[in-house]
């Protein structure tokens, strides 16, 4: 799919947001869109696997009794989830703004989808995938009619995307057109995106640094997994075999939950591969029967409260009690640093996003980064560019973690000058190249002048533990270099020129006077 074709793709998608939504707020109504979205990429995907590719079969065509409960349930079983001809996106499209009862059919359709896995191995993963998308929402409308209207018209735009047969393309156009409302919304909205959404150049990055040098990882984890995208770029970027046992993540907020099983839908990653679940990762992890990891990426709330010393318990806790201190109540960053390097394997690496402060403020985040240094955990720290991410404008940092480092020495590299950056509109963003500079410093490990060096760990202690890339990488000294005693000599000569150019006018007025 050329550049063009993907920009007229987003333009279409942003144009059905902005027409249909009305005075909802867009960061609401993305759950309408982004769930009509999912709803016809489901319904293609499931009529394709029911046509098995021949052309005799047109499953969108078939009457709902006409399904032997065999297929059903195999059907079920292979897909996680069943769906009837009749409730297909494209039949009920067809009749979407004479319907009267289009709000009330659609949301009895989800409720049967989500209820078809019932019993079933997928159940889980599938159970609620629906939950945000309330078509019986005041946000769409006072009166049932405006509800239907509004809805109509969101089918109607999702039904005229021109996105072809995904499987047919290099990239993912659904993942993508999806990607691009979050990223989109996220902005206009002025959200988080530490809180919500990583830019996908980011994302790339963070997945290309856990994933380097491993020729297979068992499974890849992202204890705060927002909305899937840092997960989801190790399945852009890495063939699908070297991740052997599929995708996990746990994810506080219910409706990012939803949205990240959603985006696993998306990208064509089935329900056995992947295990999202639902809760507070530091209060009550829900994924410790499936650790190691060999794979970690995360981008986890900055700064977030949390329960801390308030439970006197979480001391003892494993993955806090090898610091002998549990992160400040006020500040949880670190406590999501020592629950990743937890569940990190001896082979594998963890790559975080982290607020810079951590780096070198007191107390018992400086007991946490004593820790990490002495036990030879922490393997580079990046500091990357401003503005990245949407809705902030801080210059993150870029935590790796590995258990299987021999040298006592930590790399540090500084990656927030121009030339590592793209400057565009509303944010910077790293492109191709930028990505393929970082990965070359972080594999090679070799000192380069005022981006790249490596300091023994015991220098780092004798340092306060103190691990700000700026601490070590001396920045580049951009002032103009200025030669005083050539200045001098030419101010010398100027004020010569100035004198005569006096004494010449001087000769001329007086011989104008005279």
């Amino acid at each position: 799919m050329s550049v063009q074709q993907r920009a007229e793709l987003h333009s279409q998608i942003w144009k059905i947001a902005n027409d249909v939504r009305g005075s909802v707020d867009g960061w609401d109504f993305k759950q309408f869109v982004l769930g009509t979205l999912f709803y016809r990429f489901i319904s293609e995907n499931f009529t394709k696997h029911m046509n098995a590719d021949d052309d005799s079969i047109d499953y969108a065509n078939f009457p709902d009794e006409g399904i032997p409960e065999p297929i059903k349930i195999d059907s079920i079983r292979i897909r996680g989830y069943f769906i009837y001809p009749s409730q297909l996106f494209e039949n009920v499209c067809k009749n979407a703004h004479t319907n009267e009862n289009l709000n009330t059919d659609l949301a009895a359709i989800f409720t049967a989808i989500e209820s078809s896995a019932n019993g079933y191995d997928s159940e889980q993963d599938i159970k609620g995938l629906f939950a945000d998308f309330d078509t019986t929402s005041s946000r769409l409308g006072n009166t049932v009619d405006d509800k239907n209207k509004r809805l109509a018209a969101v089918l109607k735009g999702v039904a005229e995307l021109k996105l072809e047969n995904f499987e047919d393309n290099e990239i993912d156009l659904f993942g993508d057109a999806y990607e691009f409302l979050i990223s989109n919304y996220a902005a206009n909205a002025g959200k988080s995106g530490g809180e919500f959404f990583t830019p996908q150049s980011v994302s790339r990055l963070i997945a290309r640094i856990a994933m380097h040098g491993q020729k297979t990882v068992n499974k890849i984890y992202d204890p705060a997994a927002g909305s899937g995208s840092l997960l989801l770029q190790a399945k852009k970027h890495f063939d699908d075999n070297i991740i052997q046992d599929g995708f996990y993540g746990q994810e506080i907020n219910h409706t990012t939950y939803n949205l990240a099983r959603m985006n696993m839908f998306l990208h064509d990653i089935n329900y056995d591969k992947f295990h999202i679940t639902l809760g507070d990762t530091l209060l009550d992890p829900q994924l410790q029967e499936h650790k190691p990891f060999d794979a970690i990426v995360s981008n986890p709330p900055y700064s977030v409260k949390w329960t801390g010393n308030d439970d006197p318990t979480l001391i003892n806790d494993d993955r806090f009690a090898p610091a002998g201190v549990l992160a400040p109540k006020s500040k949880a960053d670190f406590a999501f640093v020592l629950h990743a390097l937890h569940y990190l394997s001896g082979k594998g690496r963890a790559a975080i996003v982290c607020f810079p402060g951590i780096f070198y403020r007191g107390g018992a985040e400086k007991k946490i980064r004593q820790y990490l240094i002495d036990n030879n955990y922490v393997e580079t720290v990046i500091s990357l560019a401003p503005n990245l991410f949407y809705g902030t404008s801080i210059a993150v940092t870029i935590l790796v973690l590995s258990k299987h480092k021999t040298e006592q020495t930590t790399q540090f590299i500084d990656v927030s000058g121009e030339d590592f950056f793209k400057k565009e509109t509303n944010n910077n963003v790293l492109t191709d190249e930028h990505l393929d500079q970082i990965m070359q410093l972080f594999d090679q490990k070799e000192d380069v002048p005022h981006v790249a060096l490596s300091i023994a760990n015991t220098a780092i202690a004798e340092n306060d533990y103190n691990l700000s890339v700026s601490s070590y990488v001396e920045s580049k000294d951009t002032r103009e270099i200025i030669d005083i005693v050539k200045l001098n000599t030419e101010l010398k000569s100027t004020a010569t020129k100035i004198d005569q150019l006096r004494s010449d006018i001087d000769a001329i007025i007086k011989e104008i006077e005279g």
